[in-house]
């Protein structure tokens, strides 16, 4: 098990779920606002970012391109989207959980096989969600919508972590 890898998944998810409950409010048009600094829309962006999560999960596995969300999909609409990033980010959480040692996986790419350490996909699950999180509150804060904390102590408190032990001197 690599407990501490899983505790910055349970984050991943926590944020991810957090930041798809703050675009709820948005518009069709502002969901679709294109901006030069970001890689896609707000609406992009979120079937990228959970699609990535599921596309994490199948690299764990050896797998991939079995039907995952991404840029282009049909909108599912936000219950099914967070539906989607719930199950993704709990079996990301299972992978860390559950690995024991390092195992390889193997990926086909453009005709030949790779191998990487199981845990480089976990890992890359972490990057890719802050970066593209980012893209989005960017986006948020661009059009005046307000944009959630996904601050670690933010995570901490809605995790119940915070816990006195002693008094002030």
């Amino acid at each position: 098990m690599n407990a501490p890898l899983a505790h910055m998944l349970r984050y991943e998810r926590w944020a991810t779920l957090r930041l798809i409950d703050a675009c709820r409010a948005l518009s069709d048009e502002q969901l679709d606002i294109r901006h030069h600094w970001t890689s896609g829309t707000v609406r992009e962006l979120l079937l990228h970012l959970v699609g990535g999560q599921q596309t994490f999960v199948l690299r764990t596995k050896g797998r991939q391109h079995e039907g995952e969300l991404n840029r282009s999909s049909a909108w599912p609409g936000f219950d099914a989207l967070v539906e989607i990033a719930i199950r993704a980010g709990t079996d990301l959480v299972e992978a860390a959980e559950t690995m024991d040692g390092e195992r390889h996986v193997e990926l086909r790419w453009m005709e030949h096989t790779y191998q990487y350490p199981e845990s480089f996909f976990l890992l890359h699950a972490v990057e890719h969600g802050v970066d593209h999180r980012t893209e989005i509150k960017l986006a948020l804060a661009a059009i005046g919508a307000g944009t959630p904390d996904l601050d670690g102590w933010e995570f901490a408190a809605a995790m119940g972590y915070r816990e006195e032990v002693s008094g002030a001197p």
